[in-house]
């Protein structure tokens, strides 16, 4: 495993809040495909 995910299962493993770990993967997943569609166009 990346060190990413045993750092999400490790919170998760700490009873951290799991709708907030489901917001910041949503976040981070929905930037990323922003910045790949960016990319991928060119645009700013």
């Amino acid at each position: 495993m990346t060190t990413a995910t045993i750092a999400l299962a490790e919170l998760a493993e700490k009873g951290a809040d799991v709708d907030a770990l489901r917001q910041m993967v949503q976040f981070m997943a929905q930037r990323q495909m922003e910045l790949d569609v960016e990319g991928r166009c060119g645009a700013g």
